[in-house]
Formats: structure tokens, C-alpha cells, sequence
């Protein structure tokens, strides 16, 4: 697996270029039909490999195969809040099976959204027990893309390190942003979970500059699948 550097969203932010948000490449070589395989469907095989890190936190694998299917209603446990979430199981498999996994193991449990940006994207990012932005599950797994996803606000995505190399980190858009599809869309958080996010980024971030550790930290005590 590419190791995550600091950014995750890779995007042209008016002046300020954003680089890879824990992963989410740039290159303008990754358009949708080159990254986007065939659409996982629920009961299929899934494919969760080693990606040749030491994980961040000791966690199993998920099952190959998919324990969920539909909409599975999460909550998402913060200092700053509760953000409910539903994800599409449906839609993206193999993404909700493992982030499910990961959350039934507590590996979300104690750890700090690592990453706010505050102009041209507007995200949250989180799911790296490091917080160093480079921290995953030891294992990696391909994207769920139809090369259609929009990153609205409320949308709650899958970061990366280039092409088909999903782990742990995810994150939570909070006002309309415009990416490549190249971020597995796997649900949305609610209207409250989504003023809870505005909230936190309001505060801005430590650096006072538009990308960096949130200024109040935002520390995930658990993450729950219903």
C-alpha cells in the first residue's frame, strides 16, 4: 500500500493546492474509467489484501464476504458530538464490510480526526489511529466507483492512496466539494451529524491555515453499526 501522506483529497483549492487527503491522489492520469472496476454485488466475494504495513491497530480482516447489505444506520461517538450515518451497503459492499468490521473490532474507538480543510474542499478526515495521517488496517482493498460520485455535503467517502488501495481513513464532507470520482462513496451522515461537522470545522484548524488538524480535537470514542 502507498503510504498516506498528510493530505487525502487531492484537488486544486483556488490557490492553495491540496494534495493527496490520506491518500486521495491527484494525478490527472486517474480518470474514472481507468480507476473504476465493476460495481461488487452484496453477497459477492470480496478481496482484502495485505498491503505490507504494519497495522495501525490490531484488527482481523473482514470476511470475504459480505455480512451486510441495504442501508446499516451507524453512529459515530465524538467529543464534539454525535454523527449518525447511514451507509449503502448495497451500493458499496466490500467498503461497508469492512468498515463495519472495523468498527465491531473498536478500531475507530479512541482515535482523533486527524485532518480539516477549510477552502475549495471541505472535509473532515478521520479513521487513522496514528492521526499522523498515514496509519491503516494492514490490509487494503479495491474501489467501489461507478465514476458518477459527487461529493456533496453529508457525504461520507472512502480516502486512499492512489487507485484500489481503500483501508481505515474516510472522510466527512461538509459543504459542497468538487473532487474527482475517484473516493468510494459509502454513505451519508445526517443533518445532525452534519451540523456537528460544520461546527467543529467553524473553529478552523491548528495551523489557522485552510488544511490541517482541527483546532478543538475531535477524538471518535466509538463507532456503531446497528
Amino acid at each position: 500500500m502507498q503510504t498516506r501522506p498528510t493530505s487525502v483529497l487531492a484537488a486544486l483549492v483556488s490557490l492553495v493546492a491540496v494534495s493527496a487527503l490520506a491518500g486521495c491522489s491527484d494525478d490527472s492520469s486517474d480518470s474514472a474509467q481507468d480507476t473504476a472496476p465493476t460495481l461488487s454485488a452484496t453477497g459477492e466475494t470480496c478481496t482484502y489484501e495485505p498491503d505490507g504495513s504494519q497495522p495501525a491497530k490490531k484488527v482481523d480482516p473482514p470476511p470475504e464476504q459480505a455480512t451486510v447489505s441495504g442501508d446499516v444506520a451507524v453512529s459515530i461517538k465524538t467529543n464534539a458530538g454525535d454523527i449518525p450515518a447511514t451507509l449503502d451497503a448495497d451500493k458499496t459492499p466490500c467498503t461497508v464490510n469492512s468498515f463495519v468490521s472495523l468498527a465491531d473490532q473498536g478500531y475507530f474507538d479512541k482515535t482523533i480526526c486527524h485532518r480539516l480543510t477549510t477552502q475549495g474542499i471541505f472535509v473532515l478526515q478521520c479513521g487513522d489511529p496514528t492521526a499522523s495521517g498515514s496509519g491503516g488496517p494492514g490490509y487494503q482493498f479495491p474501489d467501489e466507483l461507478s465514476g458518477r460520485e459527487t461529493y456533496r455535503a453529508g457525504t461520507l467517502a472512502m480516502a486512499n492512496a492512489g487507485a484500489n488501495t481503500n483501508g481505515s481513513q474516510f472522510f466527512i464532507v461538509y459543504g459542497d466539494s468538487q473532487l474527482p470520482p475517484s473516493y468510494a462513496v459509502f454513505g451519508r451522515v445526517s443533518a445532525a451529524g452534519l451540523k456537528v461537522v460544520k461546527d467543529i470545522a467553524a473553529k478552523g484548524t491548528t495551523n489557522g491555515g485552510a488544511d490541517g488538524p482541527p483546532k478543538e480535537t475531535v477524538e471518535i470514542s466509538s463507532v456503531t453499526a446497528e
